[in-house]
């Protein structure tokens, strides 16, 4: 497992980790891990987190479709 360093983060994002890491009973560590693996998601991951929340929109028909076509067209 690759080990990273980043410097001169600005003391208030500092803050802001520690207390959102304190308030998750965790590492400010285990937090920055936990918030770049929500950002950087693997693709199929994403893709699947998509088409799920595809399932929870109302369904639409061809007519409802056509007619938001040519809604504001001349």
């Amino acid at each position: 497992m690759a080990t990273l360093t980043i410097r001169n983060l600005p003391d208030e994002l500092i803050e802001r980790l520690k207390a959102s890491a304190k308030a998750g009973n965790r590492s400010m560590e285990q937090e920055v891990r936990e918030l770049l693996e929500a950002r950087y998601q693997q693709k199929s991951d994403l893709i699947q987190a998509i088409k799920n929340s595809w399932k929870e929109l109302p369904e639409t028909s061809a007519k409802e479709m056509d007619a938001w076509r040519q809604e504001g067209r001349p």
